[in-house]
């Protein structure tokens, strides 16, 4: 069993991604949140053992969620799941700390499911 949040604006995309991890992992918790501001409360109020960051948000972007994030729970794994598949994104996301970097239009559940499972077997090992 894990803890997920989903940080991204658009609700259509929240529900299916809550829909594939819930199909393939049943005992998952996972909150969602439209904005950065409500990720971070949601986060400190109780820290999940994922983050999916969409980097275009409403105010602060996701990039710069995630170096809070990471600055106060260097820990914590943060899979940016983006429709903005470009090189300078990729490069600052690993320079934050993120554990993953996924795009939304060409990544498939199995390969999201992949990569949670190999996040969630590396935190076990820690």
């Amino acid at each position: 069993m894990f803890r997920a949040i989903i940080v991204d604006d658009h609700a259509f995309f929240r529900t299916s991604l809550r829909e594939v991890l819930a199909s393939r992992f049943p005992d998952s918790v996972i909150e969602e949140a439209a904005d950065g501001r409500i990720a971070l409360e949601k986060i400190e109020d109780d820290p999940p053992d994922l983050v999916f960051m969409d980097i275009q948000l409403p105010g602060e972007n996701g990039l710069e969620i995630t170096r809070r994030i990471k600055k106060h729970h260097p820990g914590m794994r943060v899979i940016i799941l983006t429709s903005y598949d470009l090189p300078e994104y990729r490069e600052a996301a690993s320079k934050l700390g993120a554990s993953a970097f996924l795009t939304k239009g060409t990544t498939n559940p199995q390969e999201i499911a992949s990569v949670v499972a190999s996040l969630l077997a590396d935190a076990a090992r820690s």
